[in-house]
């Protein structure tokens, strides 16, 4: 069976999937990402002395918000009530980067894969634009889904390469 792709229409029209018929049930989903920085950000980040602040608190909080604001963002998701959002950072220093995990948790009839991308996406950002007057060339690399459970779909978890 040819599997059809849920948000277009029978003419081809984009549309929002019809979720109420969905179970309401527990979904949670994890995203990772990575930004690569030079040593005086790595160093600035590590010690708490970039110019414009807590780099890693302040992309936390975005990071957060930006999970919040996933359905203004991306035009086909539904707007969720997040349960639970975390962002945490780990410091890599043999590569000079930053990875930051985004897990998202919601009760609802659609998932939070979106939602979970999206603060990771905005976390790595967050650090980009306060570090970029130390630094124009920090990369942000390997976004991408860790794991999701919940929903018709079942569990899912990335299998590392």
């Amino acid at each position: 069976m040819k599997e059809q792709l849920t948000h277009f229409d029978t003419a081809g029209n984009a549309v929002m999937v019809d979720v109420s018929e969905k179970n309401v049930t527990t979904r949670v989903a994890t995203a990772k990402g990575t930004i690569k920085v030079n040593q005086a950000v790595y160093n600035a980040i590590c010690n708490g002395t970039a110019k414009k602040g807590d780099v890693l608190g302040v992309a936390r909080i975005a990071g957060i918000m930006g999970t919040k604001r996933t359905s203004d963002l991306i035009p086909m998701c539904h707007p969720l009530m997040i349960s639970k959002c975390t962002v945490d950072f780990e410091l890599q220093p043999d590569t000079l980067s930053v990875e930051a995990t985004c897990t998202v948790k919601v009760n609802g009839q659609t998932g939070v894969e979106m939602e979970a991308l999206t603060g990771v996406n905005i976390a790595l950002l967050t650090i980009y634009d306060m570090c970029k007057a130390m630094d124009k060339n920090m990369e942000i690399t390997n976004i991408c889904l860790m794991e999701k459970q919940g929903g018709k779909s079942g569990h899912y978890k990335r299998e590392e390469a």
